[in-house]
């Protein structure tokens, strides 16, 4: 862009929004202008990846669409969670919503779709990590249940998907709706699916070390850890409290 200057007539102006430019008309002009250039590189971006965010959201927000079974810790996890609503009295859907939310979508795969180096071997650009927060951030308001009241002056990736938000929002939803129509998870199925799991990735894993963080978490929160085994029925039953104790006490003397 070329804007006029009063002592050398003309001068040379780079895409990018001058602040210290004394002319706040021109500058704002200016702004306008890279903005809306912008705007449409954006626009023209979306489109070409509107497909490919599509699937993405479409796999993971779906019970059939996916390339495979529906995990059966997905189910499990989602029937505990609304079991401790009831046992709560808590009716509000947003709450159990959010929950869900919280405890798959926002935890793990938020991680992913931000950070794919995590999962694949590959070098991640701060081109490329832009273009992924933006999708991140996309896939949070589809989990949200508040509305997003967005206007002139929001953020450009807030009003680039604000159209499709809508749609995303009803994908969530009905995910969380078809996997509650399933079939229930026995404790015994459960049990066995761990196994198996075990079993198929006993090379990728080292269980000591596992075991290691996971002493560590007890003994740093033994009382609170211990105080709910002591609430639970189900670990009343099986006399949990006491064989961590038996644990505790054995790594203690052994250390």
């Amino acid at each position: 862009m070329i804007t006029p200057d009063q002592e050398t007539g003309t001068k040379l102006w780079h895409l990018v929004k001058n602040h210290d430019h004394v002319d706040h008309r021109e500058g704002d002009r200016g702004s306008k202008m890279v903005s809306e250039i912008y705007l449409t590189r954006l626009l023209a971006t979306k489109g070409t990846l509107q497909k490919f965010v599509d699937d993405l959201f479409e796999t993971v927000f779906s019970t059939a669409h996916r390339g495979s079974a529906l995990p059966l810790a997905i189910k499990y996890m989602f029937d505990f969670l609304d079991e401790q609503a009831d046992q709560r009295q808590i009716s509000d859907p947003d709450v159990r919503h959010t929950w869900k939310s919280n405890c798959l979508p926002l935890r793990f795969w938020v991680n992913v779709i931000k950070n794919p180096q995590f999962v694949f071997d590959i070098h991640k650009s701060s081109i490329t990590d832009a273009c992924l927060s933006v999708v991140a951030q996309t896939f949070m308001d589809s989990c949200s249940t508040s509305e997003h009241r967005l206007g002139k002056d929001s953020p450009s990736n807030k009003l680039l998907y604000a159209k499709d938000i809508p749609n995303y929002k009803s994908w969530v939803e009905r995910y969380y709706r078809d996997i509650a129509k399933m079939a229930s998870i026995s404790d015994q199925d459960m049990d066995a699916y761990l196994v198996e799991q075990s079993r198929l990735h006993a090379s990728d894993f080292s269980v000591l070390s596992a075991l290691s963080e996971l002493y560590f978490y007890v003994t740093k929160y033994r009382q609170e850890v211990l105080t709910a085994l002591d609430r639970d029925a189900s670990c009343r039953k099986h006399k949990l409290r006491q064989k961590l104790e038996q644990i505790i006490s054995l790594m203690s003397s052994n250390s």
